[in-house]
Order: structure tokens, then sequence, then C-alpha cells
């Protein structure tokens, strides 16, 4: 993009008029919220001509577990008939595993009550219009749904910015090795080679120009029969293709990285609750690795540009060694036409019960 959209704010500018698309409850009572029943889409924004939204805000509840995951956000850009932001509504705002926990990013907040304040403030621009659903996928009960939706309507298009894709994708699980009982324990964590992506976790895949700005990656370990086993998830190397590159044409990738925690801009193996504006780790798991976890990392002022295609990839543990539920959003700006992408149904979206967390021993 040649304009800097975060910085707009000091330039007056009469041709950009500020409205807003909310929920507040035109009888002037107190029921500032859609009930939007299973199985319903409703349109929360639906706006003609040249714009951008500035900010978005959620919360929402509902008796029936895991809604976060089953209540689905798509947004269309200039009449587009695919969305350009097709992800389940918790994933979108940061965090996955169809829960919340405060945290603070620069372009995504959860905040205070328990992470369930759910902000984007991510510009999205538009030339011809801009249409937001959301849609209620619940086996059983409604959601209710508190949103305000900030945006701008111009006098002018910009067709020089790109419109604004997430995409949300899960491996449950990946495809590891099998582990022989008589392997080292520390041999099956750091030991073989990997010099292609193909096992890898892949997290973005797009056609067209535009660049990557972040994502976040969600694991639910799967691996551990003994407390003792030394259960860390991570050692795997983040692998971007950049246009030329994507198809495996040439080696090494573009961009090569040196571990899970080293992508995330931490060390050494961390369990160390941690916000910041460019990256965290907002839930640490528990004891041995063990549980959910959830990373993010942003590349707004390092983004990542492609001009034809972008192959955004991760191995699950070294060499692609474990067998671990993973799930991501990418989050990247891109002219138009891009290429379609779907979702997994419902069923296929909820967190794990299987592997619980392990317990820490009694000292």
């Amino acid at each position: 993009m040649k304009n800097n959209m975060w910085f707009d704010f000091v330039r007056v500018d009469p041709t950009r008029h500020t409205r807003r698309a909310s929920s507040w409850d035109p009888t002037g009572g107190n029921r500032d919220r859609l009930s939007i029943i299973r199985g319903e889409t409703v349109t929360l924004l639906d706006v003609e001509g040249p714009g951008c939204i500035t900010h978005i805000w959620f919360t929402c509840h509902s008796i029936e577990a895991f809604y976060l995951r089953k209540l689905v956000l798509r947004i269309y850009w200039d009449g587009e008939s695919e969305p350009s932001i097709l992800v389940p509504v918790g994933d979108f705002f940061g965090v996955g595993h169809a829960t919340t926990t405060n945290y603070s990013s620069l372009p995504m907040v959860m905040a205070p009550r328990d992470g369930t304040g759910l902000n984007c403030y991510l510009p999205m621009p538009f030339s011809k219009g801009a249409r937001i659903e959301v849609t209620n996928e619940n086996f059983a009960s409604e959601t209710r749904l508190y949103y305000n939706i900030d945006y701008e309507v111009w006098d002018d298009p910009r067709e020089d910015l790109g419109r604004l894709h997430a995409c949300w994708r899960r491996e449950n699980p990946t495809d590891g090795i099998v582990e022989p009982p008589e392997m080292d324990d520390h041999y099956f964590q750091h030991g073989g080679t990997n010099l292609s992506d193909a096992g890898n976790y892949l997290i973005l895949e797009a056609e067209g120009q535009g660049q990557f700005i972040g994502c976040n990656l969600n694991i639910h370990p799967l691996r551990y029969s003994k407390a003792e086993l030394y259960n860390w998830y991570g050692e795997g190397d983040e692998m971007i293709f950049v246009d030329d590159d994507n198809e495996g044409q040439r080696w090494p990738p573009t961009l090569h990285g040196t571990g899970t925690e080293d992508y995330f801009n931490t060390a050494w193996g961390t369990d160390e609750k941690f916000d910041s504006p460019f990256f965290g780790l907002t839930l640490p798991g528990q004891y041995n690795w063990t549980g959910f976890i959830s990373w993010y990392r942003w590349h707004l002022l390092d983004p990542v540009r492609f001009n034809r295609s972008i192959r955004v990839s991760i191995e699950h543990g070294h060499a692609n060694r474990r067998s671990d539920d993973f799930s991501s959003t990418a989050y990247w700006y891109q002219l138009e036409p891009h290429k379609p992408f779907d979702i997994l149904p419902v069923e296929q979206r909820l967190p794990r019960a299987d592997f619980p967390p392990l317990e820490a021993p009694e000292s």
C-alpha cells in the first residue's frame, strides 16, 4: 500500500465521513443486541460505495459450549460472491480453542471481562461496498451478539489499497511419525532432517499481489503417555515461499525460520503467558506443554510482500515428527480477485476433549 492507514487520523480530510453500524436498541431500551437463532445468518453491515472499516467490537454469549467456533464471520468486498474473510469469530480476534483470554496487541485486543470484549483495528478499505455477515452454527441454541462497527464513507475510491483477507485452517491431527517405544525421547524431539515443506502445516496459500501481515497459531499437543515424557511441541521451522518459490521450484524458501517459539519472537520453549503489540503467547498451556496453546505474530512493520503468490507453512515438531491438533488464522492484504477458500464443517472445528492437560506431580 502506498498510504499508511494507521496514521491517517492526523490529516484533516473533508472527503471522509464517519459512520457506525451497531446492535443498539432502536426502541430506546437496553436490549442492545441481536439474538441469532440456530442456523441463522444475519447481516451486520451492508454499505455501498467507497470507504473503510476502522474498528470492529463484538461481545457475544451462548449457553452452548464452544460457540466461538460455531459462530462464523464472513466479510465481502466490492460485491464479490466469495468472502475475503471466513473465520470463526473467536479465532478471528486472535485466540483459538473456542475460548477467550485478556490480551492486547496493536491490531487485535481481547479485553475484560475475561477477554470477551473482542476488538479489531485493522483498516479494511473497499471501493464499491462492504458486507459483514455472521452465521450461528450452534447445534441447539441462540447466540446473543452485541456489536459496533465503525467505518468511513469516502467521496472517492482508492484503488491502490489492498483488501483485508483472513482464512482459518485446521489439521487434527497433523501427520507425524509413528514413535517406536524404544526411540530416544531427545532424538524424537530433535533428530531427523527436513528439506521440504511438503509435510508442513499449511497456514496460508494465496495468489495475487499483496502482503502477508500475520497469523495466530493454536496447538493442542496430543503426545503423552507418561508424565515424564518431555512433551515440548515446538522446534517447527516456518517456511514462506514467495512468488516463484511457492511451488517448490527452488530451495530453500524465501524466508526460512529456526523454530516455533523463534517465529513468535520468544525463546527456549517458553510456557509463560505474554502479549505485546506484535507477538505473544496468549494461552501457554499447562504442565509439560499440554492443554491449549495459542500464539500470535503480526507482520505490520515487516510485511511479507508478494507479487504473484505466497505459501506460508510451519513444521509440526522438528522435521514434522509430531501429530498434534493445529489450527490457525492467516491475515493478509491483496488486490482482488483472490483465490477462493472455504472452512471446515462445524463438527470438525470443535476443540478436542480426549487429551486433557497433565497436572504437575506433587512435590
